[in-house]
This record gives structure tokens, C-alpha cells and sequence, in this order.
């Protein structure tokens, strides 16, 4: 037997986790390294919808609102604040993460008049930057510096520091990086922020779940983060969203739907923020999709984020291992940082022919990762269902496809969706 092969059998039958493989759907004959971009299915999830459309609409109908519907989002943001290290009455569940990140960037560059300055990076998911982009052209004054990498892997602290001053309203970044994984240093770059006076908002898209966050920890401002990946809530499942306990009555929504207001179901003609966070939720929960992220939450709280912190962390090191010595070679690069504390969950690799590879090993091999433009496969390790033995055949499936040239029959320009 490969010696490879045989560590991570013995990784996985010492894995404290393993029981959990069993709480997910199972796809036999699938290798499945995307939990990154769409989380697996809890078999709780099934229930829980169930339970939702069978008893409590097709039973229950409008009576399920006074059964559970209506304080949802805070039940749901409750449970996801200890995952991110923050207060139950700081983290709500509404809307999506780009809605929820407009909301509380237009909010914190109003609560900093004067200011014109937002600060972020070239690594931020390109959604927040268009956000920006359309938040600076609804409150003009304000001008967009984007921190760069050097080598498209790293963004140094100090690097980002050097953009903020005294006319810095708002330092936003994405805290683990969607293409290298690269980690910030939430609480250093979170002070120096706040020492010149600006607020912060992360994004923890790539880390809620995977990574452990203090954002009470760090003193952060603001944070969003979705559902649909580590939390395996479902395909677009709603978001979070979280304020600062001391800055949520400084703060105003910029959307005033009337679950945001004060007394709802007075139907007064005036709005009055809701008190607390309860302000940044707009419309009418969708109640179906919202009740699917409670299965994934609850599995995470269960495991503990410090043990799914410490297998991820694992995982990751066992996975570079193998591409150094399976696929360097070949002309397979690592796109991630190599230092585990500054990486966060998945490995990008880089190749010339990524896209090809991607497609050979999705429709051939019966492997899933993604690609992301230009030459990027990203290597998603989600603690709770990856086994090493996963990340063990998700590598020998690349340097085959690779080595025998099966991604030659796939065309080079890639598809719409990636």
C-alpha cells in the first residue's frame, strides 16, 4: 500500500470527528472537495424542511408566525454568535450577504460623516468591491482604496495599514481570501482601523465554520458572512449578519422594511428602527430556506470550531504534502500560503491547463473542486464530512488526469458558470 495512503487511513480511524460523515447525504463513487462553495446536505436538513412544509404551513398555516417563524432570524443568529465568538443579541439571520454587506457599509460610512475614504484589497470577494463601487456612486464624496498583493497569495498587515489615516471611514476585508485562503490578523488590522477612527466590517464568508473567530475577541465593528458553505445551509441560503452590541443604536439600516421597524404589526405610516440589531432585517423572512441552516449550525456547535479548526488545519498540511510530492512536478504550483496560521480552509493550486483539469476530474474521475479564473483550482476541506482519504484520492485523480493527458479532450475556454 502507498505509505500516503496508508497515514491517511490511520488519520481517519483516529479522526475525533468521523462520526460526523454520517449526518451528511451520501454520494457513493464522489469525491467531494467544494464544501468551500456549497456545503453537503445534513440529513437533518431533510427533516427540518419537512417538518416546515408538511406540519407547520400545510398544517399550521399562519399560526406557525406565533410558533417559532417570526423570531427566527434572532433564533438561527443566536446559535451562529457561537461560532463567531459573539454575543446571541448581535448576530441576526436575514437577506443575502451582499444585501446584508450594503447595509452595513452605507449604515458605518454614515455614522462617519466627513470621511471619504474606504479602504479594502484586491483579495476581497468581487461582490463586495461592486457594492462599494455602487455605495460610493449613492454617497458621493467617498473614493475606494484597494490594498494589492505582491504575489497574489499574501496581503501583509502592514501593507493595508500603510492606506489607513485620518479620513478613513470604513477598512473592509474579506477574512479568509476566496481565491489563496489567505488569513488576515482580524484583531491587529481591527485596532489600527479604529485607532484612526474608522469602523471595520469583515466579510466571513471563507470562515464561518471552518475557522475560529473571536469577533467579541478582536473588538470587530461589523461582520457578514453566508450560510451556504461551512454551515451547509443550502444552495442560496439566507445570510448573517453582526453589530457590535454598543454600536447598534448608532447604526440605521439603510433599507426600512417593516420587520425592521419598531412595532411591526402597528402598521404606523413612520418608521422607528427596531431596537438592536433586530433594525438591519427588511422584508419577510423566507421561512423555508431559513429553517435548512439550523441542521449544519447545529452539527458545527456540536463538534466544537476548535476541533474543526484543528482537523482543517490538519487536512491542509496533509494536502500540500501530497502536492509537493505528487504534482509539483507536473507544473502544479500551490496559490496558498504554506504558514497554517495565515490559511484558512481550502488549497488553491495553479496550473496552465486548470480549467481542463477541472472538467476531467468533475466528469471522468469523480471528483469536485473548482476552478476560479485565471488558472486556479481551489481544494475545499470541509472538517466535518473530508476524510483524509478524500483528500488522498482528489489528489491521485489530478496527478492521473494530469500524467495521462485526459483534460486534452475538453475545450480551453472555460464554461459560464465555474
Amino acid at each position: 500500500m502507498d505509505p500516503l495512503l496508508a497515514q491517511a487511513l490511520d488519520l481517519d480511524l483516529n479522526d475525533p470527528l468521523a462520526k460526523f460523515r454520517a449526518e451528511f447525504v451520501e454520494n457513493p463513487g464522489l469525491i467531494y472537495l467544494d464544501g468551500n462553495s456549497l456545503g453537503k446536505m445534513p440529513l437533518r436538513a431533510k427533516e427540518i424542511v419537512r417538518d416546515v412544509a408538511d406540519r407547520q404551513w400545510g398544517d399550521r398555516l399562519i399560526r406557525s408566525w406565533g410558533e417559532g417563524w417570526y423570531t427566527k432570524p434572532q433564533a438561527l443568529g443566536a446559535k451562529i454568535a457561537r461560532l463567531i465568538g459573539a454575543q446571541p443579541d448581535e448576530v441576526i439571520v436575514t437577506d443575502s450577504t451582499s444585501v446584508n454587506f450594503f447595509k452595513l457599509a452605507v449604515a458605518a460610512l454614515r455614522a462617519r460623516p466627513g470621511r471619504r475614504k474606504i479602504v479594502s484589497e484586491t483579495f476581497n470577494f468581487p461582490s463586495d468591491i461592486y457594492l462599494l463601487q455602487g455605495v460610493a456612486d449613492l454617497l458621493p464624496g467617498h473614493d475606494i482604496v484597494l490594498a494589492e498583493s505582491a504575489d497574489e497569495i499574501h496581503l501583509p498587515a502592514e501593507t493595508v495599514e500603510s492606506h489607513l489615516d485620518a479620513d478613513t471611514a470604513l477598512l473592509t476585508l474579506s477574512h479568509t481570501s476566496f481565491k489563496s485562503a489567505f488569513l488576515h490578523d482580524m484583531k491587529r488590522l481591527t485596532a489600527a482601523a479604529q485607532a484612526q477612527g474608522a469602523l471595520t466590517l469583515w466579510d466571513l464568508s471563507h470562515s464561518a465554520g471552518a475557522i475560529s473567530v473571536d469577533l467579541n475577541g478582536v473588538n470587530a465593528d461589523l461582520a457578514v458572512g453566508c450560510c451556504y458553505k461551512y454551515l451547509s445551509g443550502g444552495p442560496g441560503a439566507p445570510a448573517f449578519l453582526y453589530v457590535r452590541r454598543d454600536l447598534q443604536e448608532a447604526l440605521v439600516s439603510p433599507i426600512w422594511g417593516w420587520f425592521g421597524q419598531s412595532k411591526p404589526f402597528d402598521f404606523a405610516l413612520d418608521y422607528t428602527p427596531a431596537a438592536g440589531v433586530d433594525r438591519f432585517l427588511a422584508g419577510t423572512p423566507p421561512i423555508l430556506s431559513m429553517s435548512a441552516i439550523e441542521a449544519g449550525v447545529d452539527l458545527l456547535l456540536e463538534a466544537g470550531m476548535e476541533v474543526v479548526r484543528a482537523k482543517s488545519v490538519a487536512q491542509t498540511e496533509f494536502l500540500i504534502r501530497l502536492i509537493d510530492e505528487r504534482l509539483a512536478l507536473l507544473g502544479v504550483e500551490i496559490n496558498s500560503p504554506r504558514d497554517l496560521k495565515l490559511r484558512g480552509s481550502h488549497i488553491s493550486i495553479r496550473h496552465p491547463e486548470a480549467w481542463r483539469i477541472n472538467c476531467a476530474l468533475i466528469e471522468k474521475m469523480g471528483v469536485i473542486p473548482d476552478f476560479r479564473r485565471p488558472d486556479n483550482i481551489r481544494l475545499g476541506i470541509a472538517p466535518l464530512y473530508t476524510s483524509f482519504e478524500d483528500i488522498y484520492r482528489g489528489v491521485e485523480a489530478i496527478r492521473i488526469v494530469i500524467t495521462e493527458r485526459r483534460f486534452e479532450k475538453y475545450p480551453a475556454e472555460a464554461a459560464a458558470v465555474t
